[in-house]
C-alpha cells in the first residue's frame, strides 16, 4: 500500500498544488535549513538523510510554506492573461523547497516516528491544513485555473496537458473554491480542525501498538518457528526483557503468532490486544475522534451540496458513484461469506479429530486454519519459508522487471548514498539496453520501534520531463522481523506475496513517462492494480526455478510443492476476501450514513451483524485503528478500490495466461508498459485499460479467480 505524506497529515490534495512533487524548479529565495536546501550529489541530487535533524523540522515547514504562498500569490497577482505556461506551468513549478521538507517529514512519520516527533506534527497539522486552505480558497488563483480551463474546454491543449488542467481545475472545485466567503471560512475552519484529528488518531494507534507487547518465558513457545523465537527474543532484549519473548503488537508479529502458536490463552491476548488497537476506553481511544471526523466530513461535503462524503469523494474515480461501489461489493461478499462457512466447517473437523474441546474463535482461525491446509493439501507453510529467502526474493523482483521493463538494478556501496537508517540499503536502475540511468531505489525492509506498521511504497522524486528529465527515487518499505546475526530472513508466501505487491508501485513510478507532476497524482481504485498485478511473477517457473531455494540445500523449490501452492491457491479465500470486505463495506457504510447521532462502537457492531459477518472473522482494519480512512483521506469511501484494482488484476492476468509465452509475453509485456504502467494519470485510466485488454473489465474473472465460481 502507497501512503503519501498528504494522506498521513491529512487534508484534500489539489494534483500537486500543495506537497508531494518533489522535482519543481527552484525558489530564488535560499535557506539555512538543511531540509529545504536543495538536494546536491549525484542523481539530480539526492537526499540528505545523514544531515536531518528532528530540531529543523518544524521551522522547515513553515518557511517552505511561506516560500510556496509567495510563489503562489506571484501567479495569482500577474497582470497577464491566464494561460497554460503562465498560470498551470508555473503552478507545477511551485513549491521545490516545501517538498523537500515533506520528503524528510514523511520519513519521520512512517519510518521513524518519536514521541517528540508526534508533538511536532499535532502542531503544524493545523498549520499545514490552513496553508492548503489559503491555495485552494485563492480566488485570484481559481479565476486564472477556471479562465485556462474554459479556453481549454473550446480550444483542447496537448493532450497530457488538456488532462492537467481538468486535473487542476476539478481538484479546486472538489475543494470548495466556487464556495462564497463565509463557506469558505467555514471550510477552512473544517479542515483545520480535521487535520489535527487525523494526527491524533494515527499517533493514538501507534501509542497502542508500542504500549502492548505480550511477553512470553521458554515454556510457552511450543509451535513457534525457530526464526520467529530467535526474533522475538531480540524484541524483547530491546525492550529491557533479556531472557524473555516479546510479542510485539504488529502485524508482522501478530500473524505468525496466531498462525503457530499452540497456546490458545497467549493467542487470545496477542488478538485482542491487535483488534483492541484504538479501543481501549482510555487516553489513546479514537472513537471520538471517529465520530468528529465523520461529521466534519459530512458538513464539508454538503457545504458544496453533496448528499453525503462517499458522493463527492466517488466523482472523479473509476467507480464514480457509492452504488457501483457496493454493487461490486456485494457481488463478491455473500460468495465469501459463503465459503467462510466453508473453511470453518473444515478447521471445526480438524479441531474435533484431534480432541481439541473447542469452538472455533477469531483467535483461533489462523492456527486451525494452518491444520486444515496441511491435511487438505500437505501444505506446510513453514516448509514453504525455507524457499523464500528475503534477498533470493528480492534478486527474482529485480528479474522480473528486467523481462518486463528492462530494466537493470546495480547495488550501490554501503555510504555513497545517505541514508535514515542503517538496514536500508540502495540500488541504481538502468534500462538495460542503453544503460540510461533511470532512478534510484531504496530499500527499507525491517521493523523497528516508530515505524508504521505494514508495507509500502513511496517516491522521493518522481519523474517528469518538462524541465528536463528527472531521475526517480523510488522507496519500497516493509516490517519484516529482522533476522538474528547471521541467520537469513525467511519470509511466508503471503509475505513474499506482499514483497512483489509493493516492488509493483516502485515499478510504476520508475517506468512513468509523463511531462508534469499533476499527472503523477493516482486515482485510488486503480493505482492499486499495477502493483496486485505484479504478485503473479511470483509463483511462475522462472521466479520459482531460479530464486526460490532451499535457504539449507539450495535446491529449487521442487514441483510436487509448487503444486501444493497451486492446489492450495484459493485457500481460505473466504478469509482473506471476507475480511478485507467488511473494512471495505464499513467505510462506505460510515461515508453513506447520517453521521448526526453516530456512535462507532454500536455502529460497527450494528452494521457487520446486518451484513452477516461470521461471528469467527473480524474486519481486517477495526473502525478504531481504521488508519487507511481515519487518520487521512487518502482511502476515505475508496478502501473498495482494492476490489476494484482485483478485478483489473485478474482480467488482466487472464490475457497473460491465456498466451502461449504465459507472463513473459514480449507483445503483452509492452503493451502493458505502454498503457498500464508509463502513462501514470496522464491517461484516463478506463481509457487506458480499454487500450490494453481491448474491452472494459469483467468482474467475474475475479469470481474465477478466487474460486468462488464453478
Amino acid at each position: 500500500m502507497r501512503k503519501s505524506i498528504l494522506s498521513l497529515i491529512g487534508g484534500v490534495a489539489l494534483a500537486c498544488l500543495t506537497i508531494g512533487c518533489s522535482d519543481q524548479q527552484e525558489n530564488q529565495h535560499s535557506s539555512n535549513n538543511i531540509l529545504l536546501q536543495e538536494w546536491k550529489g549525484p542523481y539530480g541530487g539526492v537526499p540528505a538523510f545523514d544531515k536531518m535533524q528532528l530540531s529543523d523540522l518544524k521551522s522547515a515547514i513553515e518557511e517552505g510554506m511561506e516560500m510556496k504562498l509567495a510563489e503562489i500569490d506571484a501567479i495569482a497577482n500577474s497582470t497577464e492573461e491566464p494561460t497554460f505556461e503562465n498560470t498551470i506551468i508555473e503552478m507545477e513549478k511551485s513549491g521545490a523547497a516545501l517538498d523537500r521538507a515533506f520528503t524528510y517529514y514523511g520519513i519521520w512519520r512512517s519510518n521513524k516516528s518519536t514521541p517528540e516527533l508526534r508533538k511536532i506534527s499535532k502542531e503544524l497539522a493545523p498549520k499545514i491544513s490552513a496553508f492548503s486552505s489559503k491555495i485552494s480558497q485563492n480566488e485570484q488563483l481559481f479565476k486564472r485555473v477556471k479562465a485556462v480551463y474554459e479556453a481549454s474546454q473550446k480550444k483542447p491543449l496537448e493532450a497530457e496537458a488538456q488532462r492537467v488542467v481538468e486535473l487542476t481545475y476539478k481538484g479546486f472545485v472538489m475543494s470548495g473554491a466556487d464556495l462564497d466567503p463565509a463557506k469558505k471560512k467555514r471550510y477552512a475552519a473544517i479542515q483545520s480542525e480535521l487535520s489535527t484529528l487525523y494526527t491524533d488518531f494515527s499517533n493514538n494507534v501507534l501509542a497502542d501498538e508500542e504500549n502492548y507487547v505480550v511477553y512470553l518465558n521458554k515454556d510457552q513457545l511450543s509451535g513457534l518457528p525457530d526464526s520467529f523465537i530467535k526474533s522475538s527474543a531480540k524484541q524483547a532484549e530491546d525492550r529491557g526483557h533479556k531472557g524473555e519473548y516479546a510479542v510485539p503488537n504488529t502485524r508482522s508479529f501478530m500473524e505468525p503468532f496466531l498462525t503457530y502458536s499452540d497456546e490458545r490463552a497467549i493467542r487470545k491476548e496477542v488478538w485482542t490486544n491487535y483488534i483492541k488497537r484504538g479501543d481501549n476506553r482510555d487516553e489513546h481511544d479514537n472513537n471520538a475522534i471517529i465520530a468528529k471526523i465523520l461529521k466534519l466530513r459530512d458538513e464539508r461535503v454538503k457545504l458544496m451540496g453533496y448528499s453525503n462524503y462517499a458522493t463527492w469523494r466517488l466523482q472523479d474515480r473509476m467507480a464514480k458513484t457509492p452504488d457501483n461501489a457496493m454493487d461490486l461489493m456485494e457481488k463478491v461478499w455473500e460468495a465469501s461469506v459463503e465459503t467462510v462457512h466453508r473453511e470453518v466447517a473444515d478447521m471445526q473437523a480438524v479441531a474435533n479429530k484431534r480432541g481439541d474441546k473447542i469452538t472455533i474463535e477469531p483467535w483461533d482461525y489462523r492456527y486451525y486454519a494452518e491444520k486444515v491446509r496441511k491435511a487438505k493439501y500437505d501444505l506446510d507453510s513453514d516448509e514453504v519459508k525455507q524457499y523464500l529467502q528475503l534477498e533470493k526474493l528480492r534478486e527474482g523482483m529485480f528479474f522480473v522487471a528486467g523481462e518486463l521493463f528492462n530494466f537493470n538494478f546495480k547495488e550501490l556501496p554501503k555510504g555513497e548514498i545517505p541514508v535514515f537508517d542503517e538496514d536500508v540499503r540502495v540500488w541504481e536502475v538502468n534500462d538495460k539496453s542503453s544503460g540510461k540511468v533511470i532512478g534510484l531505489w531504496y530499500l527499507d525492509p525491517y521493523a523497528r520501534k516508530g515505524k508504521r506498521s505494514g508495507a509500502w511504497a513511496t517516491t522521493y522524486r518522481s519523474f517528469t520531463s518538462y524541465q528536463g528529465e528527472k531521475i526517480v527515487l523510488a522507496s519500497n518499505n516493509s516490517n519484516f522481523i529482522k533476522p538474528a546475526p547471521g541467520d537469513v530472513a525467511l519470509v511466508s508466501w503471503s509475505d513474499a506475496e506482499t514483497f512483489f505487491h509493493e516492488f509493483g508501485h516502485a515499478l510504476h513510478f520508475l517506468s512513468a513517462d509523463v511531462k508534469y507532476p499533476t499527472s503523477n497524482s493516482g486515482v485510488r481504485d486503480y493505482t492499486e492494480f499495477q502493483s496486485q498485478l505484479l504478485e503473479r511473477w511470483l509463483p511462475t517457473d522462472k521466479v520459482i526455478n531460479g530464486f526460490l531455494t532451499n535457504v539449507k540445500t539450495g535446491k529449487p523449490m521442487p514441483q510436487s510443492l509448487l503444486k501444493k501452492i497451486e492446489a492450495a491457491s484459493t485457500f481460505n479465500q473466504g478469509f482473506s476476501t471476507t475480511e478485507y470486505l467488511a473494512s471495505a463495506l464499513m467505510d462506505m457504510k460510515y461515508h453513506t450514513t447520517d453521521p448526526k447521532n453516530i456512535d462507532p462502537v454500536t455502529f460497527e457492531k450494528e452494521t457487520l451483524e446486518a451484513l452477516g459477518l461470521p461471528k469467527e472473522i473480524v474486519m481486517r482494519h477495526r473502525s478504531t485503528q481504521f488508519g487507511h480512512i481515519f487518520s487521512g483521506e487518502g482511502y476515505a469511501a475508496a478502501y473498495y478500490g482494492y476490489i476494484w484494482a482485483d478485478v483489473l488484476t485478474a482480467d488482466a492476468a487472464e490475457v497473460f495466461e491465456a498466451s502461449p509465452n504465459g507472463y513473459y509475453d514480449k507483445e503483452i509485456a509492452d503493451r502493458l508498459v505502454k498503457y498500464l504502467f508509463a502513462p501514470r494519470n496522464a491517461m484516463d485510466p478506463s481509457k487506458a485499460y480499454r487500450l490494453f485488454r481491448g474491452r472494459d473489465a469483467d468482474y467475474k474473472a475475479l469470481m474465477r479467480d478466487r474460486g468462488f465460481m464453478n
